[in-house]
C-alpha cells in the first residue's frame, strides 16, 4: 500500500541500471505491489481509527506500508495495547477481502519465473497474506517472509535481508519491487536494486528509482545461468 505524497516523480527510462543487470532474486512486496487491497485495507483501518477518535483522514496515509502493531504503536495512544489491537485488525481484514485483486499483469509474470528466484516480503501477517493473495489469485511462492519473521518491520531491511538469505542469494543481486515509502526505504538500506510500481498510488511519489505502472510493463527474460533480466514492454 502506499504512502500519499504530493510531489511528482519522474519516470524512469529503459536505460535505469535495474533494466541493463541481471538478478539472482525478486523480491515482491504484497500490497499495492503485486495485489490491489486498498480498499479493503481502508474500510478496517478507518473504522478502527474512527473507534479510537483520530482524524481519520490525517491518519490513513500513515498505516500503509507497515507491520499493524508498528502503526499503532507509533501512535503512543494511551490505555491502547498495539498488540491486541493489531490482532482485532487482522481478524478484520482476513473477514473483509471484498475487491481485493490482482494488480494489472501480476499473475502471469510471477508464474513466468523459476520458481526458486522469487519471495513475497510482506508486512501482513501470515494468515492476512495467504488470505489475500487467494483473493487476489497470485500464486504463492516457496518463500514468504511475513510480519511474524521479523522483530521490528519495515523501514528497517530485516524483512529484504532475510528474504534474500532464504533465498540463498546476495541482497546485493536482488531486485526488490515496492510502492511505498517505508518498503522502498527497507530495500534501499537492505542493499538492493528497487524498483516502484505506482498502480495503487493515490498521489504520485517522489522516487529516484525505476518506476512501472504495473507487470504489463515489463517482461522478466531468464539467462542460460538462472539469472532474471527485467526487459520494458
Amino acid at each position: 500500500m502506499v504512502l500519499p505524497i504530493k510531489r511528482k516523480y519522474k519516470l524512469s527510462s529503459a536505460t535505469s541500471p535495474i533494466f541493463n543487470k541481471p538478478f539472482s532474486a525478486l523480491l515482491f512486496d504484497m500490497d499495492g505491489t503485486v495485489l490491489n487491497s486498498l480498499a479493503a485495507a481502508e474500510r478496517v483501518w478507518g473504522d478502527w481509527a474512527r473507534s479510537k477518535g483520530l482524524d481519520v483522514e490525517a491518519f490513513m496515509p500513515t498505516m500503509h506500508g507497515s507491520r499493524g502493531i508498528d502503526t499503532i504503536s507509533r501512535l503512543g495512544l494511551p490505555g491502547v495495547d498495539p498488540v491486541a489491537e493489531a490482532a482485532e485488525i487482522e481478524r478484520a481484514e482476513i473477514d473483509d477481502v471484498e475487491g481485493i485483486i490482482a494488480i494489472p499483469g501480476a499473475v502471469a509474470f510471477l508464474k513466468s519465473l523459476p520458481p526458486q528466484s522469487w519471495a513475497i516480503v510482506t508486512s501482513a501477517p501470515i494468515l492476512l497474506a495467504k488470505r489475500r493473495m487467494e483473493a487476489a489469485g497470485i500464486p504463492f511462492p516457496e518463500i514468504m517472509v511475513t510480519a511474524e519473521d521479523v522483530s521490528i518491520g519495515k523501514p528497517d531491511p530485516q524483512c529484504y535481508l532475510l528474504g534474500a538469505k532464504k533465498l540463498g542469494v546476495d541482497i546485493a543481486d536482488c531486485l526488490v519491487f515496492e510502492d511505498a515509502p517505508a518498503g522502498i526505504q527497507a530495500g534501499e538500506a537492505a542493499g538492493a536494486e528497487v524498483l516502484v510500481i505506482t498502480a495503487t498510488q493515490v498521489h504520485k511519489l517522489a522516487t529516484q528509482h525505476a518506476t512501472i505502472t504495473d507487470y504489463n510493463d515489463i517482461t522478466a527474460e531468464i539467462g542460460n545461468d538462472g539469472k532474471i533480466s527485467i526487459v520494458r514492454t
